[in-house]
């Protein structure tokens, strides 16, 4: 069930993509705290986006965008050089999303670092564009921040959300990972959805077997992260919200982290994306580390259909 492979450091090498914004470099401090604690390479990208919306740029143009991206990058580079960190910078051509996962796939990186607002206004959020694509489908962690997130490094608590799904299985062998190699404490939560139990004369047994579930998927978590040496805190909640339980689980126990699969139980063919795991992204206080289970086919032809998801994956 759970993923047996032995994995190297989560923060061995990191990537963080970069448009010289705000929310970037807010997000790029706590890169630095990262790598220097865990002697990590940075891999600083900027993808100059030459598909201006589909409309062929000229030659000047791009080169235009290309040369401030060296600019960005450069200006980052430094700033990573001043703390003693080991940098590596790119700047390539193309579409955004597909550029950074593809990097990331290259060069073997451990976990992407994302911020959760870019240049296209610190008003609104990227999820929907680059930030939300890059998660969907990136084959490594990626690490979401918001700016104005608490963000702590060491981590001393870890929350891993969990409903027993594949998708949730893989994101706790990372968060087992990260709290093992911070020392942090972990936590387990199994969040019971009262709002799915509606008004019925089967709602106590519907609840009961609901409740039944989510011990025995926090039994089994457990026993997963005993066998690494960590002793878990579990809990099970009850909420009508799921990801606004997990925020009130996060301020009420001061969690660093939050470490999430990108789907799950509400279907293993469709992502969470636009409901739980797309909702924590934009509202947790701390950092969100996002996990992808291995999936056949393209993240694609799953865009439009979590879109429109509800936010409480409903």
């Amino acid at each position: 069930m759970y993923s047996r492979v032995e994995r190297s450091t989560m923060y061995g090498t990191l990537l963080f993509p970069t448009d010289g914004s705000e929310g970037a470099s807010a997000a790029f401090g706590h890169v630095l705290d990262v790598a220097e604690a865990r002697d990590a390479t940075v891999h600083v990208l900027h993808v100059a986006d030459t598909t201006n919306a589909g409309v062929r740029l000229g030659d000047a143009t791009a080169d235009g965008l290309v040369a401030a991206g060296e600019t960005v990058v450069d200006e980052t580079a430094d700033r990573a050089r001043e703390r003693g960190v080991s940098v590596v910078t790119a700047v390539v051509r193309g579409e955004p999303y597909a550029e950074i996962v593809d990097y990331a796939d290259a060069e073997a990186v451990d976990t992407v670092v994302m911020p959760t607002r870019g240049r296209r206004g610190l008003g609104r959020l990227l999820l929907g564009s680059t930030t939300e694509r890059v998660v969907r489908r990136s084959n490594v962690p990626v690490l979401t921040i918001r700016p104005d997130a608490a963000v702590d490094y060491p981590y001393r608590t870890v929350l891993v959300p969990t409903d027993g799904s594949d998708c949730a299985d893989e994101a706790l062998a990372r968060g087992v990972d990260v709290a093992n190699g911070s020392g942090a404490a972990l936590h387990l939560l199994s969040v019971v959805d009262v709002a799915s139990l509606g008004v019925d004369v089967r709602t106590d047994i519907q609840s009961a077997s609901l409740e039944a579930s989510a011990e025995a998927v926090l039994d089994e978590a457990s026993a997963f992260a005993e066998e690494r040496g960590v002793d878990p805190t579990t809990a099970m909640e009850y909420g009508s919200s799921i990801h606004r339980t997990v925020d009130s689980y996060v301020e009420e126990h001061d969690v660093d982290l939050v470490v999430v699969g990108t789907h799950g139980r509400t279907g293993f063919d469709r992502y969470m994306l636009g409901s739980v795991t797309e909702a924590l992204v934009r509202t947790a206080p701390v950092p969100v580390l996002t996990v992808r289970a291995p999936v056949d086919g393209d993240a694609d032809a799953a865009d439009a259909g979590t879109e429109a998801a509800d936010p409480d994956g409903r």
